[in-house]
This record gives C-alpha cells, sequence and structure tokens, in this order.
C-alpha cells in the first residue's frame, strides 16, 4: 500500500504521469471515492501523459470513453455512476481484447461484470487537497507501486 498527499491540481497530475510512467504493459484500475475526490482528473492525467491527444471527456453519460494508445491497443476509461445494476454493462460491449489499460470509476456497481482489479487508488478530501491511496489487487500491482516508489519517490507504507 502506498499513501500520497495532494495538495492541489497539480500534484493529482503528477501522481497520474508517474502512474503513466511506470504502468505495466496490462492493468485494471479501480478508482474509488466521493464525488469530487479526484478521479476524474487522475484518470485524464494519466491518459494525458499516456500521450492521449485532444479532448479527454468524462465517461459520466457515455459510461465507457475509449482512446487509443501510441503502443497499440486503447486504453478505456469507465464511469459507473450512473448503472444501477452490474449487467447492464453486458450492452456496453466490453469484450477487452484490444485493451492495454481498464480506468473505472465506481468499480463496485459492476461487481461481477469487470476484470479484478491489479491496482485500486481509494481517493479522498483531505482539508483543501486529496489523499491518495494505492493498494495493489495483484503482483501486476504490486510490482506497479514499487516501480513508482523507485522512480517517482511515492512513499511506500506497507
Amino acid at each position: 500500500m502506498s499513501d500520497r498527499w495532494l495538495p492541489d491540481a497539480d500534484a493529482t497530475d503528477a501522481l497520474g504521469a508517474a502512474l503513466a510512467h511506470t504502468r505495466p504493459a496490462h492493468a485494471v484500475v479501480h478508482l474509488h471515492g466521493d464525488l469530487g475526490a479526484g478521479k476524474s482528473t487522475l484518470a485524464r492525467a494519466l491518459l494525458r501523459a499516456l500521450g492521449v491527444q485532444g479532448a479527454i471527456r468524462s465517461p459520466t453519460y457515455t459510461l465507457v470513453e475509449r482512446y487509443p494508445l501510441a503502443e497499440g491497443g486503447e486504453a478505456w476509461h469507465l464511469d459507473l455512476y450512473r448503472i444501477s445494476d452490474p449487467g447492464e454493462l453486458e450492452f456496453l460491449g466490453l469484450d477487452g481484447a484490444e485493451v492495454r489499460l481498464w480506468l473505472v470509476e465506481w468499480p463496485e456497481r459492476g461487481t461481477g461484470h469487470l476484470p479484478a482489479a491489479d491496482l485500486t487508488v481509494h481517493m479522498s478530501m483531505q482539508g483543501r487537497g486529496r489523499q491518495a491511496r494505492l493498494e495493489a489487487g495483484s503482483g501486476i500491482g504490486a510490482e506497479w507501486i514499487d516501480r513508482l516508489t523507485v522512480a517517482h519517490g511515492v512513499a511506500a507504507d506497507s
């Protein structure tokens, strides 16, 4: 597990960039937190650091936005806040064959219909800033947190 204090939007962007620069070839990231906690901001920063050009739209209404990656494949950004039943995901065509990176906001609303998380990011408001807690959900996630700690100085707490 790793915790990071994010005093402002620039710090959130820096964490997104650090995650992008250390990410594995294929990964699933579940983003947890209340409305306004910074989940979409972090996802946008990560996608931008991966070279996504043009508008990076919030998938609040579309549920999923797909972005081509320079190295091939796609990154998918999902926002499941508006899902009332996990079975609704069957209609989105989430086969995932070409997906190299899943960024899933409100993943608990898609339980049983999403791939398991390699990395879970818990975002919370703390005064004027945010707290980000990163938890590994797989060996891939644990290695990712280790690379992040070494390369970008994100403190590992356990």
